[in-house]
């Protein structure tokens, strides 16, 4: 593999110094490019673009064409396991993910088997292999998963829910058949992300999106305690660097200091928690990502730049920052505006380091 040639990323996730604060945006490939929106109606669906490794190649590096980003981020989605694991994923335009089959039973749970990341889901891998020979070097490639809890919330929902009605009474209810889940998910996502890692990643990212959806018991419980499964189960090391691990609670803000206890280097933080606050509570523990609040990229330019200023002193001098939005970009948002943004990190961040 050819080397390097900015590593920032990388090195601020471990928090070692920079010469400034490194910046991606999470769902950077999207709807909110055009040449994004011409090559999913050209592949024919969301899933199509994924399983083609030309074209998620493309849609994977396209910001990167468009903005000084310091990583790009595998084009994928995160149900690609539940998927694989028979439960029959599709799209509904509007609607977003459903599933044909849903798990409501301890029966459901036992019809179900681990996955392997590589032969089942080898069309993700393949990705991953295409994305990383054409970056040649330019920037690091992040791989990623859903979490356990926030994989099993779509499973028993059976897609997209506001209420989380059936999987806490699932939860409440059959305890026992929900760890059996998210064991069963746990183990299937350390096979997927190891896959990921030798195919090419080099760092890797798991997305816990409905995580802050519990209280604090259960939510060590029942996500909290499978990340840190995940964790100790990921390979650490390949092509002769470290593989750094970042979990992203949304919502999770105030179970800080259990998360930095979890085996990740990086904590992603959305936009409810001050990141001041946070460094104050992980101390040298963690690296810290975020946390702009998407919906900012719709102010004026220079109210970005305030915003972006005003994080990185809340942060304060020294490492372990990845700047990045609390949540993915906004279908919605101008990309002039996501330059702004990402030119501002760069430009304001240089003092910070030195």
């Amino acid at each position: 593999m050819p080397q390097l040639q900015n590593d920032r990323f990388l090195k601020a996730l471990l928090r070692e110094p920079v010469d400034r604060t490194p910046v991606w945006m999470m769902r950077q490939a999207g709807r909110y490019l055009p040449e994004y929106r011409e090559r999913r109606a050209q592949a024919g669906s969301f899933m199509d673009l994924c399983k083609n490794a030309d074209f998620a190649c493309e849609v994977t590096i396209q910001p990167l064409e468009r903005f000084e980003l310091d990583a790009a981020i595998l084009f994928s989605d995160i149900l690609t396991v539940p998927d694989a694991m028979g439960l029959g994923l599709y799209f509904i335009t509007g609607e977003g993910p459903k599933f044909e089959k849903t798990i409501r039973t301890a029966k459901d749970v036992d019809a179900i088997s681990v996955i392997d990341g590589e032969k089942d889901l080898g069309y993700v891998m393949n990705a991953v292999r295409t994305i990383r020979k054409e970056l040649n070097g330019r920037v690091p490639l992040i791989g990623f998963s859903g979490s356990p809890w926030t994989l099993a919330t779509y499973m028993i929902e059976g897609g997209s829910t506001r209420e989380f009605r059936h999987i806490k009474e699932f939860m409440l209810t059959q305890p026992e058949a929900m760890h059996e889940l998210l064991d069963k998910l746990a183990d299937s996502v350390i096979s997927y992300l190891n896959a990921q890692i030798l195919a090419g990643a080099q760092a890797v990212q798991i997305f816990d999106t409905w995580g802050g959806v519990l209280s604090g018991p259960l939510y060590r419980e029942f996500s909290l305690n499978y990340m840190k499964k995940i964790a100790a189960g990921l390979l650490r090391e390949n092509e002769g660097r470290r593989i750094p691990v970042i979990m992203f609670t949304k919502g999770g803000g105030q179970w800080l200091p259990d998360m930095a206890a979890a085996g990740a280097d990086c904590l992603g933080l959305d936009w409810s928690t001050d990141i001041g606050m946070a460094r104050q509570l992980v101390g040298d523990k963690v690296s810290l990502q975020g946390n702009m609040d998407p919906s900012m990229l719709f102010a004026k330019q220079e109210r970005i730049r305030q915003e972006v200023a005003y994080i990185l002193e809340r942060f304060g001098s020294g490492n372990g920052h990845v700047f990045n939005l609390g949540h993915g970009i906004s279908q919605f948002a101008d990309p002039e505006h996501a330059k702004v943004f990402v030119d501002a990190v760069h430009e304001l961040s240089e003092p910070y380091h030195k």
